[in-house]
Protein backbone atom coordinates (compact mmCIF):
# COMPACT_ATOMS: atom_id res chain seq x y z
CA UNK A 1 0.00 0.00 0.00
CA UNK A 2 1.40 3.42 -0.88
CA UNK A 3 0.24 6.99 -0.52
CA UNK A 4 1.21 9.76 -2.92
CA UNK A 5 1.87 13.23 -1.55
CA UNK A 6 2.71 15.50 -4.50
CA UNK A 7 5.75 13.87 -6.12
CA UNK A 8 6.52 11.86 -2.99
CA UNK A 9 5.49 8.23 -2.64
CA UNK A 10 5.42 6.99 0.94
CA UNK A 11 5.28 3.25 1.54
CA UNK A 12 3.05 2.29 4.43
CA UNK A 13 2.89 -0.83 6.60
CA UNK A 14 0.33 -3.45 5.59
CA UNK A 15 -0.71 -4.47 9.08
CA UNK A 16 -3.05 -2.44 11.25
CA UNK A 17 -3.17 -4.19 14.64
CA UNK A 18 -1.67 -2.08 17.40
CA UNK A 19 -0.26 -2.89 20.80
CA UNK A 20 2.30 -1.48 23.14
CA UNK A 21 6.00 -1.55 22.29
CA UNK A 22 7.98 -2.77 25.28
CA UNK A 23 10.03 -0.05 26.96
CA UNK A 24 11.10 0.50 30.55
CA UNK A 25 9.26 3.14 32.54
CA UNK A 26 11.14 6.24 33.65
CA UNK A 27 10.73 6.95 37.36
CA UNK A 28 11.48 10.52 38.38
CA UNK A 29 11.07 12.92 41.23
CA UNK A 30 9.18 16.03 40.17
CA UNK A 31 12.26 17.98 41.20
CA UNK A 32 14.71 15.91 39.13
CA UNK A 33 15.47 15.92 35.43
CA UNK A 34 17.75 12.89 35.55
CA UNK A 35 16.78 9.64 33.82
CA UNK A 36 16.96 6.43 35.84
CA UNK A 37 17.68 4.16 32.85
CA UNK A 38 20.89 2.18 33.04
CA UNK A 39 22.38 -0.23 30.54
CA UNK A 40 23.68 -3.73 31.08
CA UNK A 41 27.10 -3.72 29.39
CA UNK A 42 27.75 -5.93 26.39
CA UNK A 43 30.70 -8.19 27.23
CA UNK A 44 32.38 -9.92 24.32
CA UNK A 45 34.78 -12.76 24.99
CA UNK A 46 38.19 -11.04 25.17
CA UNK A 47 40.02 -13.74 23.25
CA UNK A 48 37.49 -13.66 20.41
CA UNK A 49 37.37 -9.86 20.44
CA UNK A 50 41.15 -9.74 19.96
CA UNK A 51 40.79 -11.77 16.78
CA UNK A 52 38.23 -9.41 15.28
CA UNK A 53 39.22 -6.34 13.26
CA UNK A 54 40.19 -3.47 15.51
CA UNK A 55 37.41 -0.89 15.50
CA UNK A 56 39.57 2.11 14.63
CA UNK A 57 41.29 0.25 11.80
CA UNK A 58 37.98 -1.01 10.47
CA UNK A 59 36.33 2.41 10.45
CA UNK A 60 39.40 4.12 8.99
CA UNK A 61 39.57 1.54 6.22
CA UNK A 62 35.94 2.26 5.34
CA UNK A 63 36.34 6.04 5.02
CA UNK A 64 36.50 5.90 1.22
CA UNK A 65 33.61 3.43 1.05
CA UNK A 66 31.57 5.74 3.27
CA UNK A 67 32.19 8.71 0.97
CA UNK A 68 31.07 6.70 -2.06
CA UNK A 69 28.15 4.81 -0.54
CA UNK A 70 26.79 6.74 2.47
CA UNK A 71 27.33 10.44 1.78
CA UNK A 72 25.29 9.99 -1.42
CA UNK A 73 22.23 9.71 0.83
CA UNK A 74 22.62 13.34 1.89
CA UNK A 75 21.10 16.29 0.06
CA UNK A 76 22.72 19.66 -0.41
CA UNK A 77 21.17 22.63 1.35
CA UNK A 78 20.07 24.08 -1.99
CA UNK A 79 18.31 20.83 -2.90
CA UNK A 80 16.63 20.38 0.47
CA UNK A 81 13.16 21.48 1.50
CA UNK A 82 13.00 23.97 4.35
CA UNK A 83 10.26 24.40 6.99
CA UNK A 84 9.21 27.72 5.47
CA UNK A 85 8.19 25.89 2.26
CA UNK A 86 5.17 24.52 4.16
CA UNK A 87 4.34 27.46 6.42
CA UNK A 88 2.61 30.84 5.97
CA UNK A 89 4.92 33.61 4.76
CA UNK A 90 5.15 36.16 7.61
CA UNK A 91 6.16 38.89 5.12
CA UNK A 92 3.09 38.46 2.92
CA UNK A 93 -0.13 40.47 3.12
CA UNK A 94 -2.05 37.19 3.33
CA UNK A 95 -0.16 35.85 6.36
CA UNK A 96 -3.09 36.12 8.76
CA UNK A 97 -5.44 34.44 6.30
CA UNK A 98 -2.96 31.58 5.83
CA UNK A 99 -2.72 31.11 9.58
CA UNK A 100 -6.50 31.13 9.80
CA UNK A 101 -6.61 28.35 7.20
CA UNK A 102 -4.26 26.19 9.26
CA UNK A 103 -6.38 26.75 12.36
CA UNK A 104 -9.61 25.94 10.53
CA UNK A 105 -8.22 22.66 9.16
CA UNK A 106 -6.77 21.78 12.57
CA UNK A 107 -10.25 22.01 14.15
CA UNK A 108 -11.30 18.92 12.20
CA UNK A 109 -8.45 16.76 13.57
CA UNK A 110 -9.03 14.81 16.83
CA UNK A 111 -7.01 15.28 20.01
CA UNK A 112 -5.44 11.83 19.69
CA UNK A 113 -3.71 12.86 16.50
CA UNK A 114 -2.26 15.99 18.08
CA UNK A 115 -0.90 14.00 21.03
CA UNK A 116 0.96 11.76 18.59
CA UNK A 117 2.17 14.68 16.47
CA UNK A 118 3.44 16.46 19.58
CA UNK A 119 5.23 13.32 20.76
CA UNK A 120 6.85 12.90 17.35
CA UNK A 121 7.92 16.55 17.32
CA UNK A 122 9.40 16.36 20.82
CA UNK A 123 11.37 13.29 19.74
CA UNK A 124 12.78 15.23 16.80
CA UNK A 125 13.60 18.26 18.96
CA UNK A 126 15.89 16.18 21.20
CA UNK A 127 18.32 15.84 18.29
CA UNK A 128 21.35 17.27 20.17
CA UNK A 129 21.27 14.20 22.43
CA UNK A 130 21.15 11.83 19.47
CA UNK A 131 24.10 13.49 17.76
CA UNK A 132 26.17 13.29 20.94
CA UNK A 133 25.38 9.57 21.12
CA UNK A 134 26.72 8.99 17.61
CA UNK A 135 29.78 11.11 18.35
CA UNK A 136 30.73 8.83 21.24
CA UNK A 137 30.88 5.67 19.11
CA UNK A 138 34.32 4.12 18.96
CA UNK A 139 36.13 4.81 15.70
CA UNK A 140 33.78 7.53 14.45
CA UNK A 141 34.29 10.24 17.08
CA UNK A 142 34.41 13.80 15.76
CA UNK A 143 36.97 14.84 18.37
CA UNK A 144 37.33 18.49 17.32
CA UNK A 145 33.78 18.97 16.07
CA UNK A 146 35.03 19.83 12.57
CA UNK A 147 36.77 16.61 11.53
CA UNK A 148 36.80 16.10 7.73
CA UNK A 149 36.40 12.31 7.83
CA UNK A 150 33.48 10.75 5.99
CA UNK A 151 31.95 9.54 9.26
CA UNK A 152 32.10 13.01 10.85
CA UNK A 153 30.77 14.60 7.66
CA UNK A 154 27.83 12.21 7.67
CA UNK A 155 26.98 12.78 11.34
CA UNK A 156 26.99 16.58 11.06
CA UNK A 157 25.04 16.67 7.79
CA UNK A 158 22.54 14.05 9.01
CA UNK A 159 21.97 16.19 12.11
CA UNK A 160 21.42 19.28 9.96
CA UNK A 161 18.84 17.46 7.83
CA UNK A 162 17.05 16.05 10.86
CA UNK A 163 16.98 19.44 12.58
CA UNK A 164 14.41 20.69 10.05
CA UNK A 165 11.88 18.08 11.20
CA UNK A 166 11.47 19.46 14.70
CA UNK A 167 11.53 23.04 13.42
CA UNK A 168 8.71 22.40 10.97
CA UNK A 169 6.45 20.42 13.30
CA UNK A 170 7.05 22.88 16.15
CA UNK A 171 5.99 25.87 14.05
CA UNK A 172 2.99 24.05 12.63
CA UNK A 173 1.77 23.07 16.10
CA UNK A 174 2.26 26.64 17.33
CA UNK A 175 0.15 28.02 14.48
CA UNK A 176 -2.55 25.36 14.82
CA UNK A 177 -3.81 26.74 18.14
CA UNK A 178 -4.65 23.23 19.30
CA UNK A 179 -1.85 22.60 21.79
CA UNK A 180 -0.32 24.07 24.95
CA UNK A 181 3.06 25.21 23.66
CA UNK A 182 4.45 26.04 27.09
CA UNK A 183 3.90 22.50 28.35
CA UNK A 184 5.40 21.14 25.15
CA UNK A 185 8.45 23.38 25.57
CA UNK A 186 8.86 22.17 29.16
CA UNK A 187 8.74 18.57 27.94
CA UNK A 188 11.48 19.27 25.38
CA UNK A 189 13.71 20.83 28.02
CA UNK A 190 13.15 17.95 30.43
CA UNK A 191 13.89 15.40 27.69
CA UNK A 192 17.15 16.96 26.51
CA UNK A 193 18.20 17.51 30.13
CA UNK A 194 17.51 13.87 30.98
CA UNK A 195 19.86 12.52 28.32
CA UNK A 196 19.35 9.19 26.60
CA UNK A 197 20.55 5.62 26.96
CA UNK A 198 20.22 3.64 23.74
CA UNK A 199 22.24 0.77 25.29
CA UNK A 200 24.65 0.83 22.33
CA UNK A 201 27.66 1.21 24.66
CA UNK A 202 29.76 3.26 22.22
CA UNK A 203 29.95 0.30 19.83
CA UNK A 204 29.73 1.35 16.15
CA UNK A 205 28.22 -2.07 15.41
CA UNK A 206 25.41 -1.61 17.94
CA UNK A 207 25.06 2.06 17.06
CA UNK A 208 24.53 1.31 13.37
CA UNK A 209 22.06 -1.48 14.17
CA UNK A 210 20.10 0.69 16.61
CA UNK A 211 19.94 3.66 14.26
CA UNK A 212 19.02 1.55 11.21
CA UNK A 213 16.12 0.10 13.20
CA UNK A 214 15.09 3.40 14.75
CA UNK A 215 15.20 5.42 11.54
CA UNK A 216 13.02 2.84 9.81
CA UNK A 217 10.58 2.93 12.73
CA UNK A 218 10.50 6.73 12.52
CA UNK A 219 9.84 6.54 8.79
CA UNK A 220 6.84 4.30 9.48
CA UNK A 221 5.55 6.63 12.19
CA UNK A 222 5.75 9.79 10.08
CA UNK A 223 4.33 7.99 7.04
CA UNK A 224 1.31 6.97 9.07
CA UNK A 225 0.78 10.48 10.47
CA UNK A 226 0.86 11.66 6.84
CA UNK A 227 -1.78 9.09 5.91
CA UNK A 228 -4.00 10.16 8.81
CA UNK A 229 -3.62 13.87 8.00
CA UNK A 230 -4.78 13.11 4.48
CA UNK A 231 -7.71 11.13 5.91
CA UNK A 232 -8.71 14.16 8.02
CA UNK A 233 -8.59 16.37 4.92
CA UNK A 234 -5.41 18.35 5.69
CA UNK A 235 -3.35 17.96 2.54
CA UNK A 236 -0.68 20.43 3.64
CA UNK A 237 -0.10 18.59 6.92
CA UNK A 238 0.04 15.35 4.95
CA UNK A 239 2.83 16.85 2.83
CA UNK A 240 4.63 18.01 5.98
CA UNK A 241 4.63 14.53 7.52
CA UNK A 242 5.25 12.85 4.17
CA UNK A 243 8.38 14.85 3.45
CA UNK A 244 9.73 14.12 6.93
CA UNK A 245 9.00 10.43 6.35
CA UNK A 246 10.92 10.58 3.07
CA UNK A 247 13.98 11.98 4.88
CA UNK A 248 13.75 9.28 7.53
CA UNK A 249 13.57 6.52 4.93
CA UNK A 250 16.67 7.91 3.18
CA UNK A 251 18.55 8.05 6.46
CA UNK A 252 17.40 4.53 7.39
CA UNK A 253 18.80 3.29 4.08
CA UNK A 254 22.20 4.80 4.90
CA UNK A 255 22.44 3.29 8.39
CA UNK A 256 21.19 -0.07 7.08
CA UNK A 257 23.99 -0.03 4.49
CA UNK A 258 26.59 0.72 7.18
CA UNK A 259 25.52 -2.29 9.27
CA UNK A 260 25.33 -4.38 6.10
CA UNK A 261 28.96 -3.53 5.38
CA UNK A 262 29.94 -4.48 8.95
CA UNK A 263 28.14 -7.80 8.46
CA UNK A 264 30.04 -8.42 5.23
CA UNK A 265 33.44 -7.73 6.81
CA UNK A 266 32.87 -9.06 10.33
CA UNK A 267 29.68 -11.16 10.46
CA UNK A 268 30.41 -12.69 13.87
CA UNK A 269 30.66 -9.39 15.75
CA UNK A 270 27.73 -7.94 13.80
CA UNK A 271 25.28 -10.75 14.47
CA UNK A 272 26.24 -10.87 18.17
CA UNK A 273 25.69 -7.10 18.41
CA UNK A 274 22.34 -7.49 16.58
CA UNK A 275 21.28 -10.17 19.06
CA UNK A 276 22.31 -8.04 22.05
CA UNK A 277 20.36 -5.04 20.79
CA UNK A 278 17.24 -7.12 20.23
CA UNK A 279 17.49 -8.82 23.63
CA UNK A 280 17.50 -5.37 25.22
CA UNK A 281 14.58 -4.33 22.98
CA UNK A 282 14.94 -1.28 20.76
CA UNK A 283 13.56 1.73 22.61
CA UNK A 284 12.33 4.95 21.11
CA UNK A 285 14.99 7.61 21.77
CA UNK A 286 12.47 9.80 23.63
CA UNK A 287 11.63 7.16 26.26
CA UNK A 288 12.63 9.61 29.05
CA UNK A 289 10.08 12.25 28.07
CA UNK A 290 8.45 14.04 31.00
CA UNK A 291 6.28 17.15 31.31
CA UNK A 292 6.75 17.88 35.01
CA UNK A 293 3.80 15.83 36.24
CA UNK A 294 3.19 12.61 34.29
CA UNK A 295 5.84 10.01 35.21
CA UNK A 296 4.36 7.67 32.59
CA UNK A 297 4.14 10.19 29.77
CA UNK A 298 6.06 8.12 27.22
CA UNK A 299 3.94 5.06 27.94
CA UNK A 300 0.76 7.11 27.59
CA UNK A 301 1.97 8.77 24.38
CA UNK A 302 2.87 5.44 22.77
CA UNK A 303 -0.48 3.97 23.81
CA UNK A 304 -2.27 6.74 21.91
CA UNK A 305 0.04 6.28 18.91
CA UNK A 306 -0.81 2.59 18.83
CA UNK A 307 -4.52 3.30 19.30
CA UNK A 308 -4.75 5.49 16.18
CA UNK A 309 -2.51 3.29 14.04
CA UNK A 310 0.86 5.01 13.93
CA UNK A 311 3.24 2.28 15.16
CA UNK A 312 2.69 -1.27 16.43
CA UNK A 313 4.31 -4.49 17.58
CA UNK A 314 3.63 -5.78 14.07
CA UNK A 315 5.74 -2.96 12.66
CA UNK A 316 8.47 -3.86 15.16
CA UNK A 317 8.45 -7.45 13.89
CA UNK A 318 8.41 -6.37 10.25
CA UNK A 319 11.53 -4.25 10.84
CA UNK A 320 13.34 -7.21 12.43
CA UNK A 321 12.49 -9.37 9.41
CA UNK A 322 13.55 -6.61 7.03
CA UNK A 323 16.97 -6.22 8.68
CA UNK A 324 17.56 -9.97 9.00
CA UNK A 325 16.95 -10.27 5.28
CA UNK A 326 18.91 -7.14 4.34
CA UNK A 327 21.98 -8.20 6.31
CA UNK A 328 21.78 -11.83 5.06
CA UNK A 329 21.79 -13.06 8.66
CA UNK A 330 20.40 -16.49 7.77
CA UNK A 331 23.21 -17.06 5.26
CA UNK A 332 26.10 -16.07 7.55
CA UNK A 333 28.77 -18.78 7.83
CA UNK A 334 32.00 -19.28 9.75
CA UNK A 335 30.44 -18.00 12.98
CA UNK A 336 31.62 -18.73 16.50
CA UNK A 337 29.39 -20.69 18.87
CA UNK A 338 28.18 -17.38 20.28
CA UNK A 339 27.59 -16.09 16.78
CA UNK A 340 25.53 -19.12 15.78
CA UNK A 341 23.37 -18.75 18.88
CA UNK A 342 22.88 -15.05 18.07
CA UNK A 343 22.00 -15.94 14.47
CA UNK A 344 19.37 -18.43 15.60
CA UNK A 345 17.92 -15.94 18.07
CA UNK A 346 17.45 -13.00 15.70
CA UNK A 347 16.18 -15.15 12.84
CA UNK A 348 13.38 -16.59 14.98
CA UNK A 349 12.61 -13.50 17.07
CA UNK A 350 9.95 -11.82 14.93
CA UNK A 351 7.89 -15.00 14.68
CA UNK A 352 8.04 -15.44 18.46
CA UNK A 353 6.87 -11.88 19.11
CA UNK A 354 4.03 -12.29 16.63
CA UNK A 355 2.83 -15.44 18.39
CA UNK A 356 2.83 -13.64 21.74
CA UNK A 357 0.95 -10.68 20.28
CA UNK A 358 -1.65 -12.92 18.68
CA UNK A 359 -2.30 -14.52 22.05
CA UNK A 360 -2.61 -11.11 23.71
CA UNK A 361 -4.97 -9.90 20.99
CA UNK A 362 -7.06 -13.05 21.39
CA UNK A 363 -7.66 -12.57 25.10
CA UNK A 364 -10.50 -10.16 24.48
CA UNK A 365 -11.22 -6.89 26.24
CA UNK A 366 -8.43 -4.78 27.70
CA UNK A 367 -8.67 -2.31 30.56
CA UNK A 368 -9.22 1.21 29.25
CA UNK A 369 -8.66 4.39 31.21
CA UNK A 370 -8.82 8.14 30.63
CA UNK A 371 -5.48 9.97 30.63
CA UNK A 372 -5.13 13.75 30.74
CA UNK A 373 -2.38 15.19 28.52
CA UNK A 374 -0.88 18.54 29.46
CA UNK A 375 0.05 19.05 25.77
CA UNK A 376 -3.65 19.48 24.93
CA UNK A 377 -4.61 21.56 27.98
CA UNK A 378 -5.22 18.46 30.14
CA UNK A 379 -8.03 17.15 27.98
CA UNK A 380 -8.54 13.45 28.50
CA UNK A 381 -8.03 10.62 26.01
CA UNK A 382 -9.19 7.07 26.50
CA UNK A 383 -6.31 4.58 26.13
Amino acid sequence: MAMKLNALTVELPKRNMFTRTAAPQAVRSKLSMASTHHASPLVFDKQKAAQRPQVDELLNSLDGWTRDNILVHLKSVDNSWQPQDFLPDPTSDGFEDQVKEIRERAKEIPDEYFVVLVGDMITEEALPTYMSMLNRSDGVEDETGVEPTAWATWTKAWTAEENRHGDLLNKYLYLSGRVDMRMIEKTIQYLIGSGMDTKTENSPYMGAIYTAFQERATFISHANTAKLAQHYGDENLARVCGNIASDEKRHATAYTKIAEKFAEIDPDTTVIAFSEMMRKKIQMPAHAMYDGSDDMLFKHFTAVAQKIGVYSAWDYCDIIDFLVDKWNVQKMTGLSDEGRKAQEYVCSLAAKIRRVEEKVQGKGKKVVLPVAFSWIFNRQIII
